[in-house]
């Protein structure tokens, strides 16, 4: 698990999902990224990357016959788009042999009043056509509709 700021983490490593996840792969940092694509993919992400790749290598390492990845992500903010994609081309380059399927949340003005979330968006998918082998795209408002 990756994020920008250190408060989602905490929120998931305390919830009833925490403790399926091995405490040394979350990684997170502690500015975020302001809802900001660039400083996802550019900034703030390209500084945490590095750490994210390790994790990612390690338990690439462990498996016996590694076919590809999956990413979850949301390209409404920052760190999903920015650092999302970021994370996406950066494994594409290290196992490029390896499939890429991402869950792409794309946002909707419905469920949220931030206004660049459509930018952040535009900006991920020409990432997305670049370096998934597959996306599956999800509505953000359809999923609140589920679960609301």
């Amino acid at each position: 698990l990756m994020d920008l700021e250190p408060g989602t983490m905490d929120s998931v490593r305390a919830g009833p999902y925490g403790q399926i996840f091995r405490p040394d792969n979350f990684v997170f940092g502690q500015s975020g990224a302001g809802n900001n694509w660039a400083k996802g993919h550019y900034t703030e992400g390209a500084e945490l990357i590095d750490s994210v790749l390790d994790v990612v290598r390690k338990e690439a390492e462990n498996c016996d016959c590694l076919q590809g990845f999956q990413v979850c992500h949301s390209l409404g903010g920052g760190t999903g788009s920015g650092m999302g994609t970021l994370l996406i081309s950066k494994i594409r380059e290290e196992y490029p042999d390896r499939m890429m399927l991402t869950f792409s949340v794309f946002p909707s003005p419905k469920v949220s009043d931030t206004v660049v979330e459509p930018y952040n968006a535009t900006l991920s998918v020409h990432q997305l056509v670049e370096n998934a082998d597959e996306c599956m795209v999800l509505d953000n408002e359809a999923l609140y509709d589920i679960c609301f």
